[in-house]
């Protein structure tokens, strides 16, 4: 059962009343009920990811309040599979064992609160805004060559440059160096490169800011459509390596 089913499932049977905010961007906190399969209690982490260290737990049924919300790993909860964390306290808690009425967002976006997109260091022609700008005047839904199988080469172009100057998604992310790159970081800012690694060329795509990219393919062979990482890894089956700066080979 996915996730829209099972939350309008629990709104119907009464178990929480959410705080819904109003409005693509919700510029307020909204509230939320933890509810855990097996009545257990959900474990805080301190990043967003399951693999983060626990700094606290909530018992099943118990009304938080959300301060904003962020991308990572992702999760098999009560309400289905979500990449959403939720910031409670001084940790984060999967959303998908949080009932808020949505299976988006509700509260202001956590990501980029301390890093953000820069081309400083990088010589790229375009800055990161119009590298987005860029990016969403390409969006379309036909099966266009130049764009089936180049996501490397698309996000060069995004920034100014006729290719990357790698040979593959994965060769690029190995070639940048480490002071640009955020290695398992899901909050990516708008212009931020996301790389993946599969068992050929890997991926990667350009972010356009809350949890949203911008990438080939994955909706249609040739297409450029908004997809999140979890899309990525869960219809190609790819590895999420982490983000970087807009840092390419081309200029170095």
């Amino acid at each position: 059962m996915n996730m829209g089913i099972l939350k309008r499932v629990a709104g119907v049977a009464g178990i929480a009343t959410a705080i819904a905010v109003v409005g693509a961007s919700p510029a307020f906190a909204a509230s939320g009920t933890v509810h855990t399969d097996s009545g257990a209690a959900l474990t805080v982490r301190a990043t967003p990811s399951a693999s983060g260290s626990a700094v606290g737990s909530i018992a099943d049924g118990t009304a938080v309040t959300i301060s904003c919300q962020t991308n990572g790993s992702t999760v098999d909860g009560k309400y289905g599979t979500s990449d959403i964390w939720d910031k409670v306290g001084n940790g984060y808690v999967s959303d998908a064992y949080v009932y808020t009425g949505s299976d988006g967002r509700v509260a202001p976006d956590c990501a980029g609160s301390t890093l953000t997109c820069s081309t400083a260091g990088t010589g790229d022609p375009n800055t990161c805004a119009e590298a987005v700008t860029k990016a969403k005047s390409r969006i379309h839904t036909g099966d266009l060559d130049s764009y089936e199988g180049w996501c490397d080469r698309i996000n060069a172009q995004n920034y100014g440059w006729s290719a990357s100057g790698s040979e593959t998604a994965y060769v690029h992310w190995t070639q940048i160096p480490a002071s640009f790159k955020h290695p398992g970081d899901y909050q990516v800012p708008a212009g931020g490169l996301a790389f993946f690694k599969s068992s050929g060329a890997g991926h990667t795509m350009i972010s356009i800011g809350g949890g949203k990219f911008l990438s080939n393919d994955i909706n249609g062979y040739g297409s450029y459509t908004e997809t999140t990482i979890a899309q990525i890894k869960s219809k190609w089956g790819q590895t999420y390596l982490g983000w970087s700066q807009p840092w390419f080979k081309v200029n170095h």
